[in-house]
């Protein structure tokens, strides 16, 4: 049989060819990227006034950043250079859009709702569209992110930086353009130029690639990266080297139990196999983003305390993805209804655990002082032409953000003022003169910031022995983060009571 005869009879025994099985689609790129943003953005303006107050910290980013710009690098030349750029950037914010609360924390609402669309790109590049949109909604609702998109520092900058400079990472590990390496590099000097400690994530990053096996010419083009990200920080970490008093107040680790139950979470999820192949696999990107930073500053504390959970907020990239991926792998897991509803049910439950720390979250108790309420309670305690005295003299900064609530009353240790001598609290008078002027006021009102360290320098100590030896508590008000004490000289009559007071209690005090 020739050829030409055989054709007709193979074209009628061969089968139409079946369609490949298509994958239920997930949810399109925009929505991927979206969906982050708005549910970030939404979280971060709810509640964004924390009842109109403010807290220590975000006062001092207030103030400085009211000064002129010459006047804010006059001053972190010698306290706080550390944050000269966030100071720098929020000057020109405030000039812009006004000087009020909104436009001192809207700056991280925004940076962290685009941080959250980083990571749902970052979980669509690693393990699909599904794991990029629940990465980025997990990222929205985790507490401690919803607490530093609501706050005037520069932690959710640095975060939104980390973000989009690892998505430039895993970009570049894929395409090897020099344009992408120079974008890397350029957003890490930035993220590190705001907070120094984002340098950590370059280890992170360089045991991703080690992990992954990369080739040669993508560890190389990394490796000048980090050259000139480190090169860029280092007159910065010269110069912060010298400020490290700074850290005073930091004992121990900060929050450690919550950086802890991040990372076993992540570990916990990544036991599981997420993500698809590729150069670089989930797992390898964001296990060490979670580990690595922090584990480092604990190592460090070892020789001196500077762990301090905010200081690896970026962490958070790495735990979003593993939940995010984690959930992904579990929905392809289910083979029955029975997964559905356990899914449904475990969902409802972690959104209706998150409720109360949400709630928590925006109020003024969230944070570790009021700054807000103290400068009330010293204005409202005060007498004009009564005495101010700060102990110690660093938490001047807790009223300064309002000068309304100190304007009436007079300053006692004060040399020169924060603004004219460049520096966060002033510059005050030798022991001597402090004690001289106190004994020349019948009334003084006292600010102690709780839980503060008792310092032991001998303006301090003149404070305090002049208290005690010459003056009595009269009256004590607790607020959020510091105590406003009234003192009355020994010999003087009971003062009169300040306006909804009801005297002194039983031991020298009220207290409310």
């Amino acid at each position: 049989m020739s050829v030409a005869e055989r054709g007709p009879a193979v074209a009628r025994t061969v089968s139409p060819p079946v369609p490949a099985r298509r994958h239920s689609p997930g949810p399109a790129k925009y929505v991927v990227v979206i969906a982050p943003f708005v549910l970030t953005l939404v979280l971060g303006l709810w509640g964004i006034r924390r009842q109109n107050t403010m807290w220590g910290d975000e006062s001092v980013t207030y103030q400085l950043a009211h000064r002129d710009l010459s006047q804010i690098w006059l001053t972190v030349q010698q306290v706080d250079l550390v944050h000269a750029l966030h100071y720098a950037v929020m000057h020109e914010v405030f000039d812009i859009f006004g000087r009020g609360l909104l436009t001192l924390r809207l700056p991280s609402v925004l940076a962290m709702s685009v941080a959250a669309s980083g990571v749902a790109l970052l979980g669509l590049r690693l393990a699909g569209p599904r794991a990029g949109l629940l990465a980025g909604l997990v990222f929205a609702l985790l507490p401690h992110v919803q607490k530093y998109a609501q706050e005037g520092r520069s932690y959710a900058m640095v975060c939104a930086l980390v973000t989009w400079a690892t998505y430039a990472l895993v970009a570049g590990v894929a395409h090897r353009t020099r344009w992408r390496w120079a974008l890397y590099g350029t957003t890490m000097l930035l993220a590190c130029l705001l907070h120094e400690f984002a340098v950590l994530a370059l280890v992170a990053h360089g045991v991703t690639l080690i992990v992954s096996r990369v080739p040669r010419p993508v560890l190389r083009a990394w490796s000048a990266a980090v050259a000139g990200v480190v090169a860029g920080l280092l007159p910065l970490a010269i110069g912060s080297a010298g400020q490290s008093g700074q850290l005073y107040w930091i004992d121990g680790p900060v929050r450690l139990p919550g950086f802890l139950a991040m990372v076993a979470v992540g570990l916990a999820c990544a036991l599981a196999p997420l993500g698809a192949g590729g150069p670089v696999r989930l797992s390898a990107l964001a296990v060490p983003i979670v580990v690595l930073p922090g584990l480092l500053l604990l190592i460090a504390s070892l020789a001196k305390p500077v762990f301090v959970d905010r200081y690896v907020l970026y962490s958070s990239i790495g735990v979003a993805l593993l939940l995010g991926a984690w959930l992904d792998y579990f929905h392809r897991l289910r083979r029955s209804p029975r997964y559905a509803w356990i899914a449904v049910v475990a969902v409802l439950t972690a959104l209706t655990s998150l409720v109360p720390p949400s709630l928590a979250l925006r109020t003024p108790q969230s944070r570790s002082n009021d700054a807000t309420a103290i400068g009330a309670a010293v204005r409202e305690q005060g007498r004009p032409g009564d005495g101010l005295l700060y102990l110690s003299g660093q938490h001047r900064l807790l009223t300064g953000a309002d000068p309304e609530d100190t304007r009436s009353l007079v300053d006692l240790a004060l040399a020169q003022d924060p603004v004219s001598s460049n520096t966060l609290a002033g510059v005050e008078l030798p022991a001597p003169d402090i004690a001289a002027r106190m004994l020349e006021f019948d009334r003084i009102v006292a600010v102690r910031a709780a839980g503060a360290h008792a310092l032991t320098n001998p303006q301090e100590e003149a404070k305090t022995s002049t208290l005690r030896r010459h003056f009595r508590e009269y009256r004590t008000t607790r607020v959020h983060g510091a105590r406003i004490t009234v003192y009355a000289r020994s010999h003087a009559p009971s003062p009169k009571a300040g306006p909804g007071a009801d005297g002194p209690e039983a031991g020298g005090g009220a207290t409310r």
